[in-house]
């Protein structure tokens, strides 16, 4: 058997990463390693269906594997076309009898957030506060406290000052989830996209309180409050791309 002959019977044999390494052994090799026919081997481990067709469905089997044989990395995003300095928030608290917060919260003070959590914070609160996933938060001037045995809702209205639009990202939620391990109350509900993105759908915010004990049994200390889209959006250009994509009117 020949050398040539040699390399013919091992290349079919060989994963699609080492025949690729073999082409770079010496001009020979690579002028062997290029038939199609071992593309199509290499293609049939990973591929089976595909290369019972007759001809590629690209150019070549080649190819074919050059171009999918990986998974490529996520694309970097565009620069939103939104700016928090273009929006405003505007959030609704109240209970069963009496409204506990309404503010408009300009989306630079939104954007900024909380950096130093408050003396007398938990342990577990502070590491949620202090930790590198992006949300959204707002300190809470002048505090206010709410009874756990008070049902709480909340509304949240954001506006587009370059347009004079407005959006919903909750409508009417229950703080129906309070963590007293972590010291959060959460409501969530889903976001209303516009017709433009049919397929964007299933995608919640999130508005949590923040708080601590009051010295009250059954009563607790609202000292900030913090939004996010948990793993839909995990950075500033996410946020505004997703909030770009709501049902403006």
């Amino acid at each position: 058997m020949t050398y040539e002959e040699v390399l013919k019977a091992v290349f079919p044999l060989l994963e699609g990463v080492d025949l690729a390494s073999c082409m770079a052994v010496s001009k020979q090799w690579r002028h062997i390693a290029r038939d199609d026919f071992f593309w199509k081997c290499a293609c049939a481990k990973r591929w089976p269906s595909i290369c019972k067709r007759p001809n590629p469905p690209t150019l070549t089997y080649y190819k074919l594997y050059q171009t999918f044989y990986k998974r490529r990395p996520g694309r970097t995003l565009l620069p939103p076309r939104l700016s928090f300095d273009d929006l405003e928030f505007f959030i609704d608290i109240w209970t069963e009898d009496r409204f506990i917060f309404s503010e408009v919260v300009p989306g630079p003070i939104l954007q900024n957030g909380i950096t130093i959590p408050p003396p007398g914070v938990c342990d577990m609160l502070r590491l949620h506060m202090e930790s590198s996933e992006y949300k959204m938060k707002v300190p809470v001037e002048p505090r206010f406290t709410v009874p756990l045995s008070q049902t709480v809702n909340v509304s949240v209205l954001v506006g587009r000052k370059d347009s004079n639009k407005v959006a919903c990202i909750l409508n009417k939620s229950k703080f129906d989830y309070i963590d007293r391990t972590a010291y959060r109350a959460m409501a969530n509900d889903y976001l209303d996209f516009s017709p433009v993105y049919p397929f964007t759908t299933g995608i919640r915010a999130w508005i949590s309180l923040l708080f601590m004990d009051s010295g009250n049994e059954g009563v607790v200390d609202v000292f900030g409050i913090e939004m996010d889209f948990m793993d839909a959006a995990n950075s500033k250009e996410e946020v505004l791309w997703l909030l770009d994509m709501l049902d403006w009117k």
